[in-house]
C-alpha cells in the first residue's frame, strides 16, 4: 500500500475522532472511580487506521499484517504496542468504529437494494465444540446451504454505498428487518422472494418507499413500469457488494476468539468497503438508460 493512502486514511480518521470523541465524553456517565492502569500508548486514531488498512490490505491474518506495520511503518506508529496488547484493547473501538461507518454512510437517491449475506463462524462439522459464539451464533439456510453463525442485512443505494445495515442471528426471516433497515430511506426498493410480504409493502408505501421484488412461482403478475423491471434486474449489484465485503473486505473468517473482536472486525470491514474510491455502481447500457428516460 502506497504510503500517501496511509496518510490520507489517518488523517481522515484523526479528524472524524477528534469531533466524535468530545461529543462522546459529554454523554458518558461516569462511575466516580479513576480509570485503573496506564493509559494505551497508541491512539485511537492510529489503532482504528491500523484496523482498517488491514481490511483495506491483501493480508488473510491480522497477525500476520500487524507483523507487516511493526516491520515497514514503525516509522509511523513509533508508539506501537505488542500484538497481543493490541488485540486486547481492540474492544474499546467498538463504539468509534461504529460511529465512524455511520458518518460515511451512503447517500439517499431514491433508488435503493437489499439483501442480507450469511457469516459462517466455523464449519458445520464443528458446530458443537465452538464455544466462542455458544449461545449466540445460530443456524441458518441460505440458497448455497446451512451454516452457522449470523446475517448481515444491508440495504444499498444504486453507487453501492451502504445506507444502513443490520447484523442478526443465522435464523432470522430476511423479512422481518425490512422496517427497520429502512427508516428514513424513501423512493423505490428492489429485493429477492425473501422479501415478498403484502403487509409490509403497504406499510413502507405510506412512508413514502415502494418495495419491488421478484415473484415466487404460480404468483401472478403485478403491472410494473418497464423502469422498474430493469432496475429489479440489477438487483445482483447487491451480490456483488457482499462478495466484496466477504472476500475483499474480509468480515468472514473462522478464527474469532471472542464475540467483540468479532464486531470490531465486521465494523471494520464494512468501513474499509466504504472507504473504497470506486465501488459497484448500476451500470446500465444505453438502450436500457433510454428506456428509462422516456
Amino acid at each position: 500500500m502506497r504510503t500517501l493512502d496511509l496518510i490520507t486514511l489517518y488523517c481522515l480518521v484523526d479528524d472524524f475522532w477528534k469531533i466524535f470523541r468530545i461529543e462522546w465524553q459529554n454523554h458518558l456517565i461516569t462511575s466516580g472511580k479513576a480509570p485503573r492502569g496506564p493509559e494505551p500508548e497508541l491512539s485511537i486514531s492510529e489503532m482504528m487506521t491500523i484496523i482498517i488498512l488491514f481490511h483495506q490490505s491483501n493480508y488473510r491474518t491480522f497477525k500476520h499484517f500487524y507483523a507487516h506495520v511493526s516491520q515497514y511503518y514503525r516509522s509511523y506508529f513509533p508508539t506501537l504496542i505488542s500484538y497481543c496488547r493490541f488485540v486486547h484493547l481492540m474492544k474499546g473501538l467498538f463504539v468509534p468504529l461504529f460511529a465512524f461507518l455511520l458518518h460515511h454512510s451512503g447517500s439517499i437517491t431514491g433508488i435503493a437494494f437489499i439483501d442480507s449475506t450469511s457469516i459462517a463462524v466455523c464449519h458445520n462439522k464443528r458446530i458443537y465444540r465452538n464455544k466462542v459464539f455458544k449461545g449466540l451464533a445460530k443456524r441458518g439456510k441460505t440458497t448455497s446451504g446451512w451454516f452457522y453463525g449470523f446475517k448481515l442485512h444491508l440495504i444499498i443505494n444504486d453507487r453501492g454505498e451502504i445506507l444502513a445495515f443490520q447484523l442478526t442471528q443465522g435464523n432470522v426471516a430476511d423479512v422481518s428487518m425490512i422496517e427497520t433497515l429502512t427508516k428514513g430511506i424513501i423512493g423505490k426498493l428492489f429485493g429477492d422472494k425473501g422479501y415478498i410480504s403484502a403487509e409490509i409493502a403497504k406499510n413502507l408505501f405510506q412512508r413514502g418507499l415502494r418495495l419491488f421484488t421478484s415473484l415466487r412461482n404460480k404468483m401472478k403478475q403485478k403491472l410494473m413500469s418497464l423502469e422498474d423491471k430493469i432496475l429489479l434486474r440489477k438487483r445482483s449489484l447487491i451480490e456483488t457488494v457482499n462478495d466484496q465485503l466477504k472476500n475483499i473486505s474480509q468480515i468472514e473468517h473462522t478464527r474469532h476468539r471472542s464475540p467483540q473482536n468479532f464486531l470490531i472486525n465486521l465494523l471494520a470491514g464494512i468501513s474499509a468497503y466504504g472507504l473504497q474510491p470506486k465501488k459497484p455502481a448500476l451500470n446500465l447500457s444505453d438502450s436500457e438508460t433510454t428506456l428509462i428516460l422516456v
